[in-house]
């Protein structure tokens, strides 16, 4: 039966803020991100209820047709960030670091500031321990840091592919070990994509930040999908995605769907996670 609760009023009333996120996994309560690129889209995930919004440069694949996310730029990055900013102004909105655009701390920091200034509330970079001093220094200069790790896309040529990570203890070791040490020099969000479930519930009860998940089972503080995937406009969807849209009668419908699954944690379930 088609997914309509149209007359459900789902719409945030307040800004999301980090400290709404923090209290939000101290109650066990889920939030809700999308990965989106454009006012209209943002402006409906606001109706919805989704508390955080990833301007990703997934919009590389996604949007521009590219095959990877490296060719992404930060005037790409910043466009897409000033529309998403105007078409929300109560969720929380994340703005990916380009690849090659934090590879110092002076470098990010000149970078971070123009994603901020586009609109975004935090800056999203990818990678471990080595960020460490940079994730300190951003968030001594006012700027909140959600880390990347597992599957991190930009490393796509180092990794062979886009692999599970994880899976062997010495990887799961590792990942712990940079998120734990990423949480103490102040990063707010972690997003883990692509690892298995065990090892996600494990670094989110051993984390004081809340967690995104991606491919990540369901015991993360939270979930992410690409809106592309929760609407079925990806030809080769990955396994961690869904379409939300053949629940529902409209996009509007498909969002709503997908924000109450995530909140119910009836998704994601074994058939979109890694063992």
């Amino acid at each position: 039966m088609p997914y309509a609760n149209a007359s459900a009023d789902t719409a945030l009333s307040q800004p999301i803020t980090i400290n709404t996120l923090r209290k939000m996994k101290a109650e066990g309560d889920k939030f809700v991100t999308v990965a989106l690129y454009d006012a209209p889209m943002a402006a409906m995930a606001r109706k919805s209820g989704v508390e955080v919004l990833l301007v990703g440069d997934s919009l590389g694949m996604t949007v521009l047709g590219y095959d990877s996310t490296i060719p992404v730029t930060m005037e790409q990055m910043i466009y897409h960030v000033e529309a998403v900013k105007r078409g929300n102004n109560k969720s929380l909105i994340m703005g990916d670091m380009p690849f090659m655009t934090y590879a110092t701390a002076e470098q990010a920091m000149v970078n971070a500031t123009r994603i901020m200034q586009a609109g975004a509330h935090m800056v999203k970079i990818e990678g471990g321990a080595w960020l460490a001093d940079t994730v300190r220094m951003l968030g001594e200069c006012g700027i909140p840091v959600c880390a990347h790790l597992g599957l991190t896309p930009q490393s796509v040529n180092k990794f062979g592919g886009f692999r599970v990570q994880g899976r062997d203890q010495a990887q799961a070791e590792q990942i712990l070990e940079d998120a734990k040490l990423l949480d103490r020099a102040g990063a707010d969000l972690l997003v883990l994509e692509c690892v298995p479930n065990a090892l996600a519930a494990k670094v989110t009860a051993a984390v004081s930040m809340p967690t995104i998940g991606i491919g990540a089972g369901r015991d993360t503080n939270a979930q992410v999908l690409v809106i592309n995937d929760i609407l079925g406009l990806t030809p080769q969807p990955p396994k961690f995605s869904k379409n939300f849209l053949v629940e529902a009668e409209d996009i509007p419908g498909a969002l709503r769907k997908y924000v109450a699954d995530v909140k119910a944690g009836m998704f994601p379930d074994e058939s979109h996670t890694f063992g």
